[in-house]
């Protein structure tokens, strides 16, 4: 256990997969990796999230199953987020808490009442920084202590009560590494025009090299704009594999030549990419979002301006050190500075909190 203070801590994940995800779940992935470091620091965690969780902090499931088909759809959302409300204030009597950290999109609705129990509240900001969502912090102001998982994103808002900006970040000992690549390029993530598949086949197949493609494909507008885009465009040296658990995901980044990340829109971080550099792959991305912040241009792959540099891009891949790539998710994106990073921020929000545990009476006094 490092030398900070011991923290009680509630983790509130989203419900729509299980922590870690077995496929796709990047908010999830995040929340498994934080869980086990905060724990590894010495910090009390309680995860509350729905159906099966695999980390090292204590786990209060408020569903029994996960909902991936719920995803989108405002119902569950608020329902999670009463349902994690009673959790949170269980917690708070029984055990003590010092401060809640959301990951949800209903769950920030909370924060008055958290605040009621004198406890701070923590939000990050995974999603983009609609208007919607700057609405609703607007609206909460410093009853919500955000944090950013980008520093491009903290420019878009401003206004907003940011706490800091923590990089996401994982295990890279749970990736693996290879230096010799196979002879095709991999597009991973999102079937939807945001994320750039059409662009990635476009330059792939000008550049003349072999593109596998795996990703999310479920939801109406992505099969939508994958029968209008990318079945057209799938050539014979092309290869759609759908959507890649863990392991196959791995396997993937590991493999590839290079990851193409052709983003059409304010990515606001991009697990994809560390996961591809933890494997020693290069990344070849479009100047967007927190691309920038996570791709060092010449070094761990290439951050371009226009869909034109793609393909002279890829015939360059091989300039890059794979081992450099690794070096750079070790140095800058590990799972202990995610820890870290977080600490801080709930260092931040307490020191806006009176706040001591509560007792019983103090308790049924701040619920009604």
């Amino acid at each position: 256990m490092s030398n900070h203070q011991s923290l009680r801590v509630a983790l509130v994940a989203p419900p729509y997969f299980s922590v870690p995800p077995a496929a796709y779940g990047g908010v999830e992935a995040v929340v498994a990796d934080l869980a086990d470091a905060l724990v590894e620091r010495g910090h009390r965690v309680t995860l509350i999230g729905a159906g099966q969780c695999h980390t090292r902090a204590r786990y209060l499931p408020v569903w029994e199953k996960t909902i991936p088909e719920g995803l989108g759809h405002p119902l569950p959302e608020v329902l999670h987020a009463a349902a994690s409300l009673r959790a949170v204030q269980q917690l708070a009597c029984a055990d003590g808490l010092d401060v809640v950290h959301d990951h949800t999109l209903a769950g920030p609705l909370n924060a008055p009442a958290y605040g009621a129990l004198r406890l701070p509240t923590v939000v990050t900001m995974h999603g983009p920084v609609d208007p919607a969502r700057q609405r609703l912090f607007a609206l909460l102001g410093r009853d919500v202590h955000l944090v950013a998982i980008s520093d491009r994103q903290r420019h878009l808002a401003p206004g907003l009560n940011w706490v800091g900006t923590v990089h996401n970040a994982l295990r890279v000992q749970t990736w693996p590494f290879r230096a010799s690549k196979e002879d095709y390029a991999l597009f991973l993530g999102r079937f939807d025009p945001d994320k750039g598949p059409h662009l990635a086949l476009d330059a792939a197949h000008e550049a003349g090299l072999p593109l596998v493609l795996a990703g999310k494909c479920a939801e109406p507008r992505e099969r939508a704009y994958f029968e209008r885009e990318i079945r057209p465009r799938l050539g014979a040296r092309d290869t759609y594999v759908g959507e890649a658990d863990a392991v196959a995901k791995r396997e993937l980044l590991a493999g590839a030549r290079c990851l193409l990340f052709p983003v059409q829109w304010e990515e606001p971080f991009g697990m994809v990419m560390i996961e591809a550099m933890a494997c020693g792959t290069p990344v070849v991305a479009l100047r967007a979002g927190s691309v920038p912040e996570v791709v060092v241009d010449g070094v761990t792959g290439f951050v371009l301006d226009d869909p034109s540099e793609l393909v002279p891009a890829l015939q360059r891949v091989g300039e890059i050190n794979p081992h450099a790539c690794r070096w750079h998710v070790v140095e800058n994106f590990s799972a202990e500075q995610l820890a870290v990073g977080y600490e801080a921020a709930y260092g931040t929000a307490m020191s806006f909190a009176g706040r001591h545990r509560l007792t019983e009476h103090e308790y049924v006094l701040a619920r009604f």
